[in-house]
This record gives C-alpha cells, sequence and structure tokens, in this order.
C-alpha cells in the first residue's frame, strides 16, 4: 500500500518515547520499555504479528488489558513499502506512524516487550539474506527498538537473541530467531502447483546461518523449566505454499535434530506471518508432542482482503483456522503444572484454545 509522503512524515511527525538519528535527517522513534526482571515469576506471555501501523491500533489495549508478564512481538510489526528504495524511507515512515499510535504506547509502557522482525519489517515482501540493504535496516531495528550498546545484538549480524528469568523449577526461556538476515534463496514452485515456494533441497541452502544455528543450539543446552521458541513464520505447517520452513527441509529436520541433541525439552514453538491464527501438533518429530501456536494478524487479517477464504490443507492442525485479528496467550499455572494457551480476539476473547500438562511435554 503506498504511503502518504513518508519523508514529509519523518520531519513531522513526533516521536513518542524520545527519538535518534541514524543518518542525518532521518528521525526514529525509539520504542522503549520495561526491562524484563530476571527472577521475576513468569505466568502470563502475549504474543503477536502482523501489525499496520495505519490500521486499527486498539488491539495493543486488548493485550494490556489481559496485563501479561511479557508480549513478543514476532515480525511484520510494521510493514515497508515494496521495494528497494536504498533510503529504506518507506520503513522509517512506517515506525514513525506507529510511534503515533496511543495504545501501543500504553503497552509498550507496561509491559516488556521482546522483538524480532519478518519480511515486512526487514525489507521488500519474502526477502532473504540477499537483501542488500539488510545492514541498514538492521540499523533501524536496532534504534527503534532500544537495543543497548552492551546487547550482543548491537555487535553482530541478525537480531536474534534469547532471554531466561524466573526463579529455579519456573525458568521461562524465550528465544527469538531471525528467519531473514541469513536465509538463502528459495526455490520457486512445480508449475501448475499453485504454490509460491516449492523445496530448496540445493546443498548450503540456510534458513538461519551457521553462526546462529551454533548459537541456538547453545541455548537449547542451557536450564529452563519452559522454552519459548520464537519463529516468524511457520514451522510445523505443510499445507500451503508460501513461506514456511517446510521450503527447506533439510533444514528444518536440521531444527529437529538440535532439539532432540541438546535434550530440550518442554518446549513450544510461537509463528506468526499467515494472517490467521492456528494449532499444530507433531508426535514423531523429538520425544514429546511438539505444539506451535500460530497468531497473525494483530489488525490486518486474511478476513480483510480476501473475500472468500479456502481453507488451506491441515496436516498438524489441530482446529480450523481463524481468520479475524487477533493475539496468542500462553497462561502458566506453575502450582498445577499446567499451560493453558489460547489465541484471543479483538475483545480479548477466547476463540481457540488448549490445555497442556507440562510433563507432558518432558521427554519420555
Amino acid at each position: 500500500m503506498p504511503l502518504l509522503a513518508p519523508m514529509i512524515l519523518v520531519v513531522l511527525v513526533a516521536c513518542l518515547g524520545g527519538c535518534a538519528q541514524t543518518e542525518p535527517g532521518a528521525a526514529l522513534p525509539v520504542f522503549s520499555s520495561p526491562a524484563l526482571n530476571p527472577s521475576a515469576e513468569i505466568t502470563r506471555i502475549a504474543f503477536g504479528s502482523c501489525a499496520k501501523p495505519e490500521n486499527d491500533q486498539r488491539m495493543f489495549d486488548t493485550i494490556l488489558s489481559r496485563d501479561p508478564d511479557v508480549f513478543l512481538f514476532i515480525g511484520d510489526n510494521v510493514y515497508a513499502p515494496n521495494d528497494l528504495d536504498p533510503s529504506l524511507a518507506g520503513l522509517r515512515a512506517q515506525y514513525q506512524l506507529l510511534g503515533e499510535s496511543a495504545p501501543f504506547a500504553r503497552l509498550r509502557e507496561r509491559v516488556p516487550l521482546l522483538v524480532t522482525w519478518d519480511d515486512h519489517d526487514f525489507g521488500p515482501n519474502d526477502a532473504g539474506g540477499d537483501f542488500a540493504y539488510k545492514w541498514k535496516s538492521q540499523d533501524i531495528f536496532n534504534t527503534v527498538w532500544d537495543v543497548a550498546a552492551g546487547d550482543p545484538r548491537s555487535a553482530r549480524d541478525g537480531v536474534y537473541f534469547s532471554k531466561t528469568v524466573g526463579p529455579a523449577g519456573r525458568r521461562v526461556q524465550f528465544i527469538l530467531l531471525d528467519t531473514r538476515f541469513f536465509r538463502t534463496e528459495l526455490a520457486p514452485g512445480s508449475p501448475g502447483s499453485g504454490d509460491r515456494y516449492g523445496q530448496q533441497m540445493r546443498p548450503g541452502a540456510s534458513m538461519l546461518g551457521e553462526a546462529q544455528w551454533r548459537w541456538l543450539e547453545a541455548q537449547l543446552s542451557t536450564p529452563a523449566d519452559l522454552r519459548i521458541l520464537a519463529s516468524s513464520i511457520q514451522v510445523l505447517a505443510d499445507g500451503h505454499g508460501f513461506e514456511a520452513w517446510r521450503t527447506m527441509p533439510i533444514e528444518r529436520q536440521r531444527l529437529f535434530e538440535v532439539i532432540r541433541k541438546t535434550g530440550a525439552d518442554k518446549l513450544i514453538l510461537l509463528s506468526g506471518d499467515r494472517h490467521s491464527a492456528s494449532f499444530y501438533r507433531r508426535d514423531d518429530l523429538v520425544e514429546y508432542p511438539l505444539l506451535e501456536l500460530t497468531s497473525s494478524s494483530l489488525n490486518h487479517p486474511l478476513s480483510n482482503f480476501v473475500p472468500n477464504i479456502v481453507t488451506e490443507p491441515g496436516p498438524h492442525r489441530l482446529h480450523e483456522p481463524y481468520y479475524e485479528a487477533n493475539f496468542g496467550e500462553i497462561e502458566i499455572d506453575w502450582e498445577a503444572g499446567e499451560l493453558s494457551l489460547s489465541i484471543r480476539g479483538a475483545d480479548g476473547g477466547v476463540v481457540r484454545a488448549l490445555k497442556v500438562p507440562l510433563a507432558a511435554l518432558g521427554r519420555r
């Protein structure tokens, strides 16, 4: 969607929470939020993806009303124009628009944010590691999301990171992947299949890049009592021809092997991207049921731009997708040893739900 005079917006829009300069004349908002207390006991996690700054912003107030301990913003957090403008002026203008959002300001003033990106806040649609301006895009990300000088992201390629909080026996590890900066070329879908992408089997093709793979294995080897592994694109879904880990089956298998090798259990996958919400489950990959929650979109759901939605094939999906605005939530009852997983609509009400004993996600 074309933006209205992006450079004028950059000059005129006031920044909520402060402004920073990444190059002369290019003011950016700085979205600071409370730090997660390392000793805090986490009992409610909210997450979401795909938010257009020019669309209805009330979902951020709805999320705030649920009083989460943390909010994971897992990609397409703004929507840059689908072009190759070296200045990334459209991306900057989108962040300026998000900076005008009073509901978003209220959320980030009270709730710690953990953030990664997807294609639309990284570069053009479906962009990967060959995006020429990815370093400039990361500079913008680090400025906007208030990445401190001592943060590992400030000194390395990619925006992946992790954080573990909580007392022993109730430690929650958050791992947010970067599926954009290092991702190599995708394979086109077969003629006549209707799939945008097929399966990339070329040797050396990578989703995460070797540095991130090594880092991930190290993270999964550390102690935790619940692990939240966030990927901007879907991991378990096999029923569509768009971007997902299914497009790189060798890399996806590597992910499962790393989980098995490290003995990392009590792990839940989170994803976004699809403009719909679903739960997925596979029992044949690791030594416990592997669950994935996909939540998308916060304010730009499929029902907004597809008039006649046809439900895609759903191997591993546990129910019909939800096609209206939504966010995801994980509630942890440490005393009962139980997780309540839910997708919630624009009013905060539950539209999909699943209860899981923590013990069921342990190694056999």
